[in-house]
């Protein structure tokens, strides 16, 4: 049963209530600082305690051989609904952001294949009940921690104060040369498409729209698609999107100097796990760590 229009953000409050007071939802509590560099302010956060995430995630990898899966079966007292014929959403188990979503593909497929269009409508079907940034960690050098295909959606803003997102500064001074962007702020490659906010109206038409768009922008970043003859992807990247424009990044290695980076990152929020981290952080700037993390 899909769920029914305008219901979305009902389910997502009242699921995280249920599943706090289960136990089943862990969120990591979080101290943060702004830092600034390139004229865009970093929200940075140290992840005060991530023994109960480590533990799960060394757990998982002993268990890795017997192809350990944790969203099939998933959790139930995480599950929010069922979006589409193919995916379903589920709160995210470790989450620093409120109401973190995961958009996870009902049978399984590897997080290393291309996105297509079902799970374009996927996104759409969440963007359009909830301003938010959706996005996707192509591969583990972009940050992908599980294999099962999943998006991830954050509402909007992401900030605890100020802008909507850090880098709004960056994509307001994208300059376009026909349908493909570049933003001046960012020293690494990046390509920027524009997206139409009407077309939350039709997830169907929004998704045929963005799939032109994603592929489209993996080539202007240099990653061969092949015509997409094969399922899984050439290389490592990031997708962020929100309603108005989508952002692909293209990655050589997952961390910088311990540092990891996903796709969170590229919206101008970064995560350290302790003091060492931070000073690091600081010492090379937040943008010198991303321009460290890509690719060209």
């Amino acid at each position: 049963m899909v769920l029914e229009p305008g219901k979305l953000w009902i389910r997502v409050i009242e699921q995280t209530k249920f599943a706090l007071r289960t136990g089943a939802l862990q969120s990591i509590p979080t101290d943060y600082e702004f830092i600034e560099q390139n004229g865009i302010s970093f929200l940075v956060r140290t992840l005060s305690n991530l023994v109960r995430k480590d533990e799960a995630q060394k757990q998982d990898k002993i268990t890795a051989i017997g192809n350990f899966n944790p969203f099939l079966p998933y959790e139930e007292d995480l599950f929010v609904a069922d979006i589409s014929e193919t995916h379903l959403c589920l709160l995210n188990k470790f989450n620093v952001v409120d109401h973190h979503l995961l958009i996870i593909t009902r049978a399984f497929e590897e997080q290393e294949n291309w996105l297509n269009w079902r799970d374009f409508q996927a996104m759409w079907v969440t963007l359009a009940e909830i301003d938010g940034l959706a996005f996707y960690n192509g591969g583990k050098m972009a940050g992908a921690s599980q294999k099962h295909k999943h998006l991830q959606l954050v509402p909007l803003p992401l900030t605890p104060q100020g802008v909507k997102l850090p880098i709004e500064k960056a994509i307001a001074a994208t300059q376009f040369t026909g349908s493909i962007g570049r933003s001046p702020l960012f020293p690494f490659v990046h390509a920027i498409a524009q997206l139409d906010p009407n077309w939350v109206t039709s997830p169907d038409t929004a998704a045929t729209a963005t799939l032109k768009c994603y592929q489209n922008l993996l080539h202007a970043v240099g990653i061969e698609t092949n015509d997409f003859k094969s399922d899984k992807q050439s290389s490592a990247y990031n997708l962020l999107a929100t309603r108005q424009w989508m952002l692909v990044v293209p990655r050589s290695q997952e961390s910088f100097k311990s540092i990891s980076v996903n796709s969170l990152g590229f919206a101008g929020s970064l995560f350290v796990r302790n003091d060492e981290q931070m000073q690091i952080l600081k010492s090379y700037g937040p943008m010198t760590v991303l321009q460290q993390v890509t690719s060209g």
